[in-house]
């Protein structure tokens, strides 16, 4: 399997689970809490980079941190998601500034598709199928927690337990994309697609189908895109999910 299949493949499957986590993401409202979650990362590839470890490995086990703080906080504070997000976000891209500097800080901020091995595209698509397979089968769960958390409770949903298994989801969709967009922009691709089809479902399957399709053909467009006109593919792929949800209102 040459290096350009593994590349669309993994980014595919990132795709997929962006486009199924961010719809419940909007839902919950924390769409500028999403973006802020990703730069959690940060400081992680900051620290693998000092150590001489893989930036993802480092990435990945400081958004798990990183969301294990926050559900903790808002378990025991019970304030609100998006402002202890905030809290940790702003203290996380300080760090993170701090130990990452020059071209290393580009890439962590913005992404770049780079070279995968074989090793690295499997634990991508068991990542992104794990992260598939949760929003589904606990779709109707995450919603009655939503919409009434005391219900939820009184059906057998251990609430504080769901929301940390999604959050734990979040980060590990944000771990699948930083390669492609890095910490800047992953969120985007998280939401953006998400808002899309919340514009254009009737329901809930309707918008985690649509979300999905989105974020897939952003993601390929934006990577054919970055490839023609040799940029990173990062922006391109946010550009056009930018495009389809301005095209989205006018529909």
């Amino acid at each position: 399997m040459g290096l350009e299949t593994n590349s669309i493949i993994l980014s595919v499957g990132m795709a997929v689970a962006a486009g199924l986590v961010g719809c419940f993401a909007v839902m919950r409202r924390l769409t500028l809490a999403a973006d802020a979650i990703s730069h959690v990362a940060l400081p992680g590839i900051g620290l693998a980079l000092i150590f001489r470890m893989q930036p993802m490995v480092g990435a990945l086990a400081m958004l798990i941190v990183g969301t294990v703080l926050i559900w903790a906080l808002e378990s025991h504070t019970k304030m609100p998601t998006e402002t202890i997000v905030g809290v940790v976000f702003s203290v996380a891209l300080a760090i993170g500034s701090m130990t990452t500097s020059g071209e290393q800080l580009v890439e962590a901020l913005f992404g770049g598709a780079g070279t995968l091995t074989n090793s690295e595209v499997a634990l991508g698509i068991i990542g992104a199928g794990a992260v598939i397979t949760f929003i589904l089968m606990a779709r109707n769960s995450l919603v009655v927690a939503l919409v009434s958390p005391e219900i939820a409770m009184t059906s057998g949903i251990n609430v504080s337990r769901l929301n940390l298994l999604y959050l734990l989801t979040f980060a590990l969709t944000v771990a699948l994309g930083l390669r492609y967009l890095g910490v800047l922009l992953m969120g985007s691709l998280i939401i953006i697609p998400a808002a899309t089809a919340k514009r254009l479902a009737r329901d809930l399957n309707g918008m985690l189908v649509i979300s999905v399709i989105v974020a897939v053909a952003s993601t390929l467009l934006g990577t054919y895109g970055a490839g023609f006109f040799h940029r990173e593919t990062g922006p391109f792929i946010i550009t056009v999910a930018g495009g389809l949800f301005i095209l989205s209102l006018l529909a």
